[in-house]
Parts: C-alpha cells; sequence; structure tokens
C-alpha cells in the first residue's frame, strides 16, 4: 500500500496534457528492479481478465519499453506498442527483439489509429499521469472496435489505508483525482501524479461509451516489510486467491478494470 500523504489536485490542465516525463532523464527500466511481485501481478490479473479470449488487433497504450507486450501476444494476433517517449521505444527494442511486436510513438490523448481499428486496448500505470481522463478515454472508445475489449489499470486513491484513516477522521473519499506528488515539480509543465476515485473514473469510462464488465483489486500485497518478510511465491498465491475477492471494495492500491465497447 502507498504511504504517500496526498493533497488535493488542481483541476484539469487547459493545454495538451504532457506525457512524455521520460525524455527528463529518467530511467523508467530501473523503476522495476525489486518489483518482481507487482509485475507477476499485473501478469495475473490480465490473464484472468483476457482468458478464454483472442483478439485480431492489440495496443498497449503509453506500454514503457514493452513490459507487457508479450504477454499480449499470447492473446492477439497483432499487438502494438504505443508510447510517447523515444527512450521508452528505445528500450523496447531490446526487450522486443526477435517479436513481431510493432512500436509506434503516440500518447494517449492522440492515438494514431482508425476508428475501430482495435480490439484489445490495454492501459497500464498511465492514469496516475492523467488527472481528467475523458479525452485519453473517448480517444480509446474511438479506436476499439464495436464489441472490443479495453483493460484500464487506475491508481486508487480508495484503498484500504486511506478508507480506514477517512473513517478515522469522519472525512468522505474525495471524489476528485489527488495529487500524491511528494516533492515539488521542477518543471513548470511536469507530468501529473494522481490517485483516483474508483467510481469516478468507471463513470467517466461510461460515459465516453465504455460498458464496465468485471474488475480486480491488484498488488494487494505491496509493502516493502511484506516483501522483506516472505518470499514471492507466498505473496503471489495470496495475491491470486484475492485480486477478485477483493475488488468488490477497492481494497488494493491498483484496480484493473475491465470495459467492453457495445
Amino acid at each position: 500500500m502507498t504511504d504517500d500523504n496526498p493533497v488535493q489536485a488542481p483541476g484539469a490542465p487547459k493545454s495538451k496534457k504532457v506525457a512524455n516525463q521520460y525524455e527528463r532523464g529518467y530511467d523508467y527500466t530501473k523503476y522495476w528492479d525489486n518489483r518482481d511481485y507487482e509485475n507477476a501481478a499485473e501478469h495475473i490479473a490480465i490473464r484472468r481478465l483476457l482468458k478464454g479470449n483472442h483478439y485480431s488487433s492489440a495496443a498497449d497504450i503509453g506500454g514503457g519499453f514493452g513490459r507487457l507486450c508479450i504477454l499480449l501476444r499470447t492473446f492477439s494476433d497483432k499487438v502494438t506498442l504505443a508510447e510517447p517517449a523515444a527512450s521508452q521505444l528505445e528500450a523496447a527494442k531490446s526487450v522486443l527483439a526477435g517479436t513481431d511486436i510493432e512500436q509506434r510513438q503516440m500518447q494517449a490523448d492522440d492515438l494514431k489509429f482508425a476508428d475501430g481499428e482495435l480490439d484489445l486496448i490495454t492501459m497500464i500505470r498511465v492514469m496516475h499521469h492523467i488527472p481528467e481522463p475523458s479525452t485519453e478515454f473517448a480517444e480509446i472508445a474511438r479506436v476499439l472496435a464495436p464489441g472490443g475489449t479495453a483493460i484500464i489499470e487506475v491508481a486508487n486513491y480508495g484503498h484500504f489505508k486511506n478508507r480506514r484513516r477517512h473513517k478515522k477522521e469522519g472525512t468522505p473519499l474525495p471524489v476528485e483525482p489527488v495529487s500524491i506528488r511528494k516533492t515539488q515539480a521542477e518543471e513548470p509543465d511536469a507530468i501529473a501524479f494522481v490517485n483516483h476515485n474508483i467510481d469516478t473514473v468507471v463513470g467517466q469510462l461510461e460515459a465516453a461509451g465504455l460498458k464496465l464488465e468485471n474488475k480486480l483489486s491488484v498488488s494487494n500485497l505491496r509493502s516493502q516489510k511484506l516483501k522483506r518478510a516472505l518470499p514471492t511465491s507466498a505473496m503471489l498465491a495470496a495475491e491470486r486467491a484475492t485480486q477478485q475477492r477483493l475488488a468488490k471494495n477497492n481494497f488494493g492500491p491498483s484496480i484493473f478494470l475491465k470495459l467492453r465497447k457495445p
């Protein structure tokens, strides 16, 4: 669970969103060092949500260096890594070497796909950079074929620890996104870091024409103390047992939403 002390985020930016933070000297590949549990938990969630289905054309929106693309290729005939940062696409060349996964530079509010071109879209670990996602959701709905599936991961403000804290304080959970940035940004156009209210996001998705079919609570044991105390295999066994069970109460820090375009 997160130990951040959030403050309320400002309103939606008026100018085009800046998504390309990884061109500013940040090596996102290093972020995943010592995060085997989180990575595996996300693989478990995607496999569970896509089990028994196969697709013709998929895209991983904001997919970084291609961490999840090879998994998506087992469910789809064609996969595109759609990523705004040139540095991430460069790192993806070695990760995806020997595959037929296409790499294209774009960001989520301006997708370079034709209307209805894709029947599977994933967008994982992107929403925490988007305080107001209506443009992104409209783009996902536009490029998704009727009957197509989208899996969108949302950084969850209403996880167990925050719910307990708000209950103790007698205050409601905020419905607007909440900033979790710990230090003041150096750049005036620095990308946002926010957590979301899941119910608000589901409403925004429905307004964009995407219907919720299922959800999972993911990385339920995200804790440095637990990582030191338990083997990864035990943590993942617990993860498998709890993702569906804890989703009803939005327990974990990361909620995976499975949506369909009618």
